[in-house]
């Protein structure tokens, strides 16, 4: 018996499933917000109850991370996140101006196609999950083909959750056969009707020339700069942890430290007490060959490593309580492997003479990747920290905080989020943390509260003989004159 092509198969799974989401969620929509908001709890318990099941699950399957970190994200996607959206009115009249008499009703957007990286692919999983039946759309996830087991396991915890509190079976799917034509196909589907678009630029890309609306995000190439005021040892303890954070694998983590030059050999210090260590030129040369063995390209096979498993690979020694790799740069450019997005636990450390070159500095790394994104700054000088905040082109400006886990909400009043907007900077179309709101056509009712009175139409009658006869001089003037006195009789008579 003749097996039936992989392709073709993925193709039929993914028509299958948003037919029966489509189905689902037009059931969906008749559910009244006290209904809705039950769902989602219940969704939100049941995955932080399995936050430390799927994390194990996640690192098995893509050898990436660190479990009782990922276990943090999965409780951050599940907790923080419906903590953030529990009172979000999402059904019916959602908002009222009284005094403008304009009434704001909330409508769903239909069927979401959920992209989901390997990165993070159980939390990313949960809260596009949370968000989506907060706002009574359907959802249909397309995990990455590392993280596929991984990813339906945490969609299933949410599915059946959902489904025992009350839900339309179908609202939750998941694609199983890891196609890239299926998610091509699933991205152009006639009946999806929104795409959140969490992964690489050309799966981005891919999803913003679908067609269809669509959320997508850029890098991060996050730059840390160390300001001479900074409480310098909470800031490199706060870098050391956040780079290290599930071995850097959140694309809002810093990648670069920027330094003045008056504080850089406190920092240096303070980097070999907690756990980083300062390659030497030979073992720098050796690192930049990992991390880019194509120029201009991060080898993915370091995505998510630890410090020491990626030292061990070209034969460095380091303690084993290393938790960082460090890289003295003086260079910034594609083809410069230090100043990439690495999302491992590799830093690049420029030294800076002062806070102009350190912005500088920081815009020339955004600009070869990342912008839009994020960026760190550690000082004690506020109005310092607001200037970078209004001259750096990104959407989001940590300070004195971990970034990786900060600008996703975790220790920021940010909204919590695991798909960060780059605005125009970064060729999106919202620069905010995407939230429940995000995924919400707003329609308004809106009461007459001003009487207008229309004028009547006055008709220059000189001018329009003038027209007639300047086109046709041949005509009799007064013929013409006649023949406009009777068609403005006509009107006149319509009108009254």
């Amino acid at each position: 018996m003749a097996t039936l092509d992989k392709d073709l198969l993925a193709i039929q799974e993914m028509r299958d499933a948003v037919k029966h989401a489509n189905t689902a969620q037009a059931a969906y929509m008749q559910f009244s917000q006290q209904q809705v908001d039950s769902i989602v709890k219940a969704v939100a318990d049941a995955a932080f109850k399995e936050a430390d099941r799927l994390a194990k699950m996640a690192v098995q399957e893509t050898g990436m991370g660190i479990p009782n970190h990922k276990k943090m994200k999965n409780e951050v996607a599940s907790r923080d996140v419906y903590e953030d959206i529990k009172e979000l009115k999402t059904v019916g009249i959602v908002g009222y101006d009284r005094m403008k008499k304009v009434a704001e009703i909330a409508s769903p957007f239909g069927v979401i196609a959920g992209i989901v990286p390997t990165t993070n692919p159980t939390s990313t999983a949960i809260f596009k999950t949370l968000i989506s039946l907060k706002t009574r759309n359907a959802l249909v996830l397309s995990p990455h083909p590392y993280a596929v087991k991984c990813t339906k396991e945490a969609l299933d915890v949410c599915r059946v959750a959902a489904e025992q509190a009350g839900a339309p079976e179908g609202l939750l799917q998941c694609l199983t056969m890891s196609s890239m034509e299926a998610t091509q196909q699933l991205m152009k589907h006639p009946d999806i009707h929104l795409i959140l678009a969490t992964g690489g630029g050309a799966l981005v890309k891919a999803a913003y020339s679908s067609g269809k609306p669509a959320y997508g995000v850029g890098p991060g190439n996050v730059p840390a700069y160390i300001e001479k005021s900074a409480n310098i040892q909470k800031s490199v303890r706060q870098l050391v942890h956040s780079k290290s954070f599930d071995n850097g694998t959140i694309c809002a983590t810093e990648q670069a430290i920027i330094v003045d030059k008056a504080i850089a050999e406190q920092v240096q210090t303070e980097l070999k007490k907690n756990g980083a260590y300062l390659l030497n030129a030979e073992e720098k040369a050796k690192m930049e060959k990992l991390i880019s063995p194509i120029p201009g390209k991060v080898n993915p096979q370091i995505v998510g490593k630890s410090a020491s498993c990626l030292a061990d690979s070209v034969d460095i020694t380091v303690p084993e309580d290393t938790k960082v790799l460090v890289g003295l740069e003086t260079m910034i450019g594609k083809n410069i492997p230090f100043s990439l997005e690495k999302l491992s636990p590799i830093f690049a450390l420029y030294t800076v003479e002062n806070s102009t070159e350190a912005k500088q500095v920081m815009i020339d790394l955004l600009n070869i990747g990342g912008r839009g994104h994020t960026c760190s700054i550690h000082t004690e000088n506020a109005a310092l920290a607001e200037q970078f905040s209004v001259e750096l082109p990104v959407s989001r400006i940590v300070v004195n905080t971990l970034s990786s886990i900060g600008a996703v909400g975790g220790t920021t009043g940010l909204a919590p989020s695991f798909t960060l907007g780059c605005g125009t900077f970064g060729g999106n179309i919202t620069s905010d943390n995407i939230t429940a709101r995000h995924l919400l056509n707003i329609k308004r009712m809106a009461y007459g509260i001003k009487d207008v009175e229309v004028p009547k139409p006055e008709f220059e009658v000189q001018s329009v003989v003038e027209s007639v006869v300047s086109q046709e001089p041949s005509l009799d003037t007064t013929m013409v004159q006649q023949i406009v006195d009777q068609v403005l009789k006509q009107i006149t008579l319509q009108n009254k």
